[in-house]
């Protein structure tokens, strides 16, 4: 099983260190194994946020993982507070901490999700790209295959009984919106969604590309270009000023157009951030 699996996977050459932030759960125990057959030097990172009685012991989970494939091991606390927004705000403290580069274990199934949970919220190219192959070798395998590994070598992997909570958009998604897609399609939408990520991708790629070349801040050289190259240009400026972890959605680069074509003097943008027009150049206000 774990040829055929590696075979599919994307991790760097024999001997390198890597790091993997593996929470216990099967997909991270997954990469931790597979790292660590592929013959990658593994350090295993766990990082507990406090969120659940007995959570610190999901440590000793990985550390005993770590043990029997020659891995070394690394504990963290990122603690994060019950609310709104848990998810995001997790993660955000979570890669504070982490190694940078770090491998996660992301798979299909992963992908899958977030490129509807963008479609849903607006997304632009970015969104509908999904996640960044980059530092998750995992991506072409599905959730159930980590699971199935998990149980062919005797790991028992961490319950996360937050992954059950309907309040978490992205668990809805999981169990009951992909479930009725598969019902409809008559057949599994995760590869075909998975598939249309890569492909819109390297579509995205190219117009980053060619959206290099142009100023954003003058509204004369953006309306004069081609409009995916012009909100593209839009979108990479917005987000490097104002440090946001996304891109602004399409509704608001359908905005800022307009602000650019000088239908309107100036939009909010979210973020508590806004797009002005002044002598034809476009600048940005919180």
């Amino acid at each position: 099983m774990i040829p055929e699996l590696l075979a599919r996977c994307t991790f760097p050459s024999v001997g390198t260190a890597v790091d993997c932030a593996v929470s216990g759960g099967p997909d991270s125990l997954a990469l931790l194994v597979l790292a660590a057959e592929r013959g990658c030097r593994v350090t295993a990172w766990h990082v507990d946020h406090g969120l659940r009685p007995g959570s610190a012991e999901e440590a000793d989970v990985v550390a005993q993982a770590a043990s029997r494939w020659g891995a070394s091991f690394e504990a963290l606390t990122a603690h994060c507070e019950p609310g709104p927004n848990l998810e995001a705000r997790a993660r955000q403290a979570r890669y504070q901490v982490l190694p940078n580069g770090v491998l996660t274990g992301h798979t299909a199934d992963d992908q899958a999700e977030t490129v509807l949970l963008n479609l849903m919220r607006g997304a632009g190219p970015d969104g509908l790209a999904g996640i960044d192959p980059a530092r998750r070798p995992l991506l072409a395998l599905r959730r159930h295959e980590t699971q199935a590994l998990c149980d062919s070598l005797g790991l028992a992997p961490v319950q996360d009984p937050s992954n059950l909570d309907p309040a978490h958009r992205r668990n809805r998604i999981r169990h009951e919106l992909l479930p009725l897609l598969c019902e409809i399609a008559e057949r599994d939408v995760v590869p075909i969604i998975a598939r249309g990520a890569g492909l819109m991708g390297g579509v995205r790629d190219l117009i980053d590309e060619l959206a290099a070349a142009i100023d954003p801040t003058d509204a004369k050289a953006v309306a004069e270009a081609p409009e995916p190259l012009a909100q593209m240009a839009l979108r990479r400026w917005i987000q490097r000023e104002t440090s946001a972890e996304h891109p602004p959605d399409a509704a608001a680069i359908e905005r800022v157009m307009a602000v650019v074509r000088n239908e309107i003097r100036s939009t909010e943008i979210g973020g508590g951030w806004r797009v002005t027009r002044s002598s034809q150049r476009l600048g940005l206000q919180r």
